[in-house]
């Protein structure tokens, strides 16, 4: 029983939904706290002019955590919609992706971790993904050590095993995974190369310029991308 914990971040890349594929459980971290202008609340996209940010602007107060930071007032949804649809109109599967997704976008959300976490949920279903998805705020564990949180969830899960990103390797304590019987594994991916528009590739942007390129191959992609080591 893997399970993999990740922040909820925005329209987020391809390896994100990588380890989502590989674990039994997918826990979204949203009770820890916000740094503006990460990935929590901005991507990019892949323009005529090549790589573009889209930005959810928020409104929040230093130490607020994802769940607690809200999103302000103004048009920026039409307008990301209108900056999409533009960058992707001769993209093959537009028409078939991007609906679902504006859908979602353009709701009328008022808080960032519920948007993220719709977005998410949508196009990980295009991207393949089957194991349930969590959020800590609504599960038991409030611890505030980082490991511990980690481990606590897991605990709560009934895992026994957890599937950190590549770089857990240089910061996670292991000491409390083994004392607690979890099995350490971490994501061992590359970045994938795909059909693209706009001239020469620009890896690591949303999934969302994957899914307009190639569509249901996506799911494929992802799962390719790499798998899971010691």
């Amino acid at each position: 029983m893997m399970v993999a914990i990740h922040q909820p971040n925005f329209l987020p890349w391809p390896g994100f939904f990588h380890k989502w594929q590989a674990a039994d459980a997918f826990v979204i971290l949203d009770t820890v706290q916000f740094h503006k202008n990460e990935w929590q609340n901005r991507n990019r996209i892949k323009t005529a002019q090549g790589a573009r940010w889209l930005t959810v602007p928020v409104t929040y107060r230093f130490g607020q955590q994802i769940r607690e930071v809200g999103i302000a007032a103004g048009p920026w949804a039409r307008k990301a919609s209108a900056t999409v649809e533009q960058a992707y109109a001769r993209a093959p599967f537009l028409a078939d992706i991007w609906p679902r997704v504006a859908a979602v976008l353009t709701r009328g959300q008022t808080m960032l971790s519920p948007l993220n976490v719709a977005l998410i949920r949508e196009l990980g279903r295009m991207a393949g993904c089957t194991a349930p998805l969590h959020l800590a705020s609504e599960m038991r564990t409030s611890e505030e050590d980082p490991t511990r949180r980690l481990v606590g969830l897991c605990r709560e899960l009934g895992a026994d095993a957890y599937l950190s990103g590549r770089e857990g390797r240089h910061y996670l304590e292991r000491a409390p995974f083994a004392d607690a019987g979890l099995d350490l594994w971490f994501q061992e991916v590359e970045a994938p190369v795909y059909p693209q528009l706009h001239g020469a590739f620009i890896s690591h942007l949303s999934i969302l310029d994957m899914l307009f390129n190639v569509g249901g191959e996506a799911a494929d992609i992802v799962r390719g991308m790499g798998g899971v080591g010691r």
